[in-house]
């Protein structure tokens, strides 16, 4: 019977996030909700893990942009990413998303990133690509206070507790019911039947736009 109590306290934890907006640029909203769990994390620091692929990316000028006025904490692994790579030239991502009390929720958190579609290849048929994102995992990091060890299981991060802390924290994550597995994200891709199209304007706006410039030169430019 005591098994069974401490199993279904920690079952408690959900989580949710939603892809919000729509096209390239989106808005990723994680929200954790710890239940009875939420009554050992006072004053620790929580936060959601979470792996993208490649076919969706982190603007770290855009972050630290956020970060600088206190509305978004995160870490990014790697820290220097190829905001032009292609989604076929790009790698996984590993964001580490510092979450906020919910205000209207007691034991719950949340947290809000800044996400972009990356260009894919030209489809044969379909006009989106899907790129999936799976749910985070749930981690808290307590500087003094003591985490039930059947419920929460150290974890391996490289990361401080806050934007605050300078050194690596202990972190530690839990067995959570994500209220969906994945979120699927739609990114707008071109045809390859439009290929040739694509090309022909390209090139006629390339020498409109060149001969514009080459005449606008020879009528007002000075030349000694």
């Amino acid at each position: 019977c005591v098994l069974l109590d401490v199993q279904a306290a920690c079952q408690d934890a959900t989580v949710t996030q939603e892809l919000l907006k729509e096209g390239f640029h989106r808005d990723l909203l994680v929200k954790v909700e710890l239940g009875a769990m939420g009554e050992d994390v006072g004053g620790c620091a929580v936060a959601a893990r979470t792996r993208l692929p490649p076919g969706i990316y982190v603007d770290p000028y855009e972050l630290a942009s956020l970060q600088q006025h206190n509305l978004t904490k995160a870490v990014l692994i790697p820290d220097v990413i190829d905001v032009e790579a292609p989604e076929y030239l790009a790698t996984d991502l590993l964001v580490l998303l510092y979450m906020e009390p919910d205000p209207r929720c007691s034991h719950c958190f949340r947290a809000a990133l800044p996400v972009h579609g990356r260009y894919h290849r030209p489809a044969e048929e379909s006009e989106d690509a899907l790129v999936v994102l799976k749910s985070p995992e749930v981690l808290i990091c307590c500087c003094d206070n003591r985490l039930s060890v059947e419920c929460w299981k150290p974890a391996e991060v490289e990361a401080p507790c806050s934007d605050k802390n300078v050194g690596p924290c202990r972190w530690y994550s839990v067995t959570h019911k994500p209220a969906y597995e994945e979120s699927i994200l739609q990114v707008p891709v071109g045809l390859r039947q439009h290929s040739s199209l694509v090309c022909v304007v390209t090139l006629l706006a390339t020498v409109l736009c060149s001969s514009l410039i080459l005449a606008a030169v020879c009528k007002y430019g000075h030349f000694s």
